[in-house]
């Protein structure tokens, strides 16, 4: 689904963007242009943004130096 039509931005865009590692509109915004326009897309490309952040599965946490390995 589209959601810039400004920049001809999709959700699939936004998410694959996430997945390389934008976490915010601000960071999609400067990767894809989304929200640079009108402004209009702000608001879904942000539930976009956090529905995929919610998908994926959790990182380590470092602690001190040490970082947790998975078994």
């Amino acid at each position: 689904m589209i959601v810039c039509v400004c920049k001809g931005v999709s959700d699939r865009h936004i998410r694959e963007a996430v997945r390389e590692g934008c976490v915010s509109v601000k960071a999609v915004s400067r990767e894809l242009g989304v929200a640079t326009q009108c402004g209009k897309c702000a608001c879904h490309a942000r539930d976009v943004i956090h529905e995929e952040l919610a998908s994926q599965p959790a990182a380590p946490v470092a602690v001190g130096l040490f970082v947790p390995q998975p078994a």
